[in-house]
């Protein structure tokens, strides 16, 4: 039954508003009447809803089914709970909240509607004339053919339609980058803080993340903690929500700027959905699958710093991950499914790399003869750093694919193995020999404290005997 069958003059309905959102403003309360526009549209399938400036004020028009009194009451509508997927309204005191909001600012509310018209006046209660309330006054319809509900609001102001506009995605104009399952993933408004939205309403604002978001798909936490004021959301409610939505992420635009945040973790550029250890991985994993990269830490690259140059010079990329993610990259693969590789995992490769083609030392020319003859002596000198060192050997070749960088020499435990070529001279030949009985005395990488303490001794040895020579 509609509001105005059998109305022959003006009914007053008691909103029994009793708590009004103090801290709400006009823009809060223009928004709701705006979510009642947009629902009644996804609802009753019919034409966009309007939102229009007339001489007479604001109009918010819908071509629904028109509003009822029922609709002013403090239970949820049925009929959303229903339907939640298609709309972006929850709460049936949110009109009411609005209504109550209109009338303490100033603004005027004309209501139309098939079934009434409805304006607003305070006034007693029933029964208790001393306590007066807020009250919608309903009259029969002036338009009883009008299609759906157009509600007036006279003197409100442009800045407060262009701030309640702004609350919803359709009018606010975010660019989508994404949209998964579970919700889309928005570019962030330059100079301005991330935007959250549900269902396309903004409930939360962001300063220190990377995109906006729009969850579409809630979770029950989510859904309780979308009260009635449906502002200042808390992180807490929504971020598993934007986490998942992250980790379903494929696009370009969305996983590139990841991957670029991952990377500004030491320098502490980084926004906040990097500091997930979720997001974490899946930045790594999109990484790991754009060619060759090794993920290590700062501290690593401290006393592996020549592990970590062999590997630039391998033409490696090298992406700086925070140390508590170190351990999980075992576990991990690329999004093609191949191993991720860390510093270790090179150094295996590596070692893996090394092909060699050995040589009899009789077969070498006269001139390689001549530097390989210092070898006695060079061990000799070297004395206990030398202990460690089963043979030397030669070998034509040492990797098949040097790329930028030639190894000339290589501590193969328990033997030395170093490139012919290095035999061109006693001097070339003598440095690498010793630079390799540094790795078998310290068992240490170059650029360690323990290395290059055996490569000073191994540099004091040779000093002193050619001075007391």
């Amino acid at each position: 039954m509609g509001l105005a069958r059998g109305l022959t003059r003006e009914a007053l309905f008691d909103l029994n508003v009793e708590k009004i959102l103090d801290h709400w403003g006009l823009p809060e309360a223009v928004r709701e009447v705006i979510a009642n526009a947009l629902d009644e549209q996804a609802l009753s399938k019919t034409a966009e809803a309007e939102i229009v400036k007339r001489r007479d004020g604001w109009h918010v028009i819908d071509f629904g089914r028109g509003l009822r009194y029922q609709h002013l009451t403090q239970n949820e509508n049925p009929e959303k709970q229903r339907k939640a997927d298609v709309v972006v309204g929850k709460f049936g005191v949110g009109l009411k909240d609005a209504l109550a909001t209109f009338y303490r600012r100033g603004i005027d509310v004309a209501i139309k509607s098939p079934h009434g018209d409805m304006t607003l006046r305070r006034a007693a209660k029933s029964n208790f004339a001393d306590v007066k309330t807020l009250h919608a006054a309903i009259t029969k319809p002036s338009e009883p053919g009008r299609k759906g509900t157009d509600f007036l609001l006279k003197g409100l102001s442009d800045a407060d339609m262009d701030a309640a506009r702004d609350y919803f995605l359709r009018f606010a104009g975010d660019d989508q980058l994404e949209r998964t399952e579970l919700g889309g993933i928005l570019r962030r408004p330059a100079d301005e803080p991330a935007r959250i939205y549900v269902k396309g309403v903004r409930v939360a604002t962001e300063e220190n993340f990377l995109f906006s978001y729009d969850i579409t798909s809630t979770t029950a936490q989510l859904q309780r903690a979308l009260n009635r004021e449906r502002t200042n959301v808390g992180r807490s409610a929504y971020q598993d929500r934007v986490k998942a939505i992250l980790l379903k992420a494929t696009s370009a635009a969305v996983v590139d700027e990841l991957a670029k945040d991952l990377q500004s973790i030491p320098k502490g550029t980084n926004h906040d959905e990097i500091n997930w250890i979720e997001v974490q991985e899946q930045a790594v994993r999109i990484l790991a699958a754009r060619g060759k990269t090794i993920f290590l830490t700062s501290q690593q690259l401290l006393y592996m710093g020549a592990t970590v140059q062999e590997a630039r010079h391998d033409g490696y990329r090298l992406v700086f991950i925070p140390e508590k993610l170190l351990p999980r990259l075992a576990g991990l693969r690329d999004v093609n499914g191949n191993p991720i590789l860390d510093l270790a995992g090179f150094v295996k490769t590596w070692n893996a790399s090394f092909v060699y083609d050995f040589i009899d030392p009789s077969k070498l020319k006269k001139a390689e003869r001549n530097s390989w003859s210092i070898l006695p002596e060079l061990i000799r000198l070297a004395g206990d750093h030398a202990k460690r060192v089963g043979e030397v050997r030669i070998s034509n070749t040492m990797r098949l694919d040097e790329g930028a960088y030639e190894t000339e020499g290589v501590w193969d435990s328990p033997n030395i193995v170093v490139k012919r070529s290095v035999l061109d001279s006693p001097r070339h030949f003598a440095r690498v020999i010793l630079h390799e009985i540094a790795h078998a005395s310290s068992n240490a990488n170059h650029g360690s404290i323990p290395f290059m303490a055996a490569i000073d001794d191994l540099a004091a040895l040779a000093a002193v005997e050619a001075i007391e020579l």
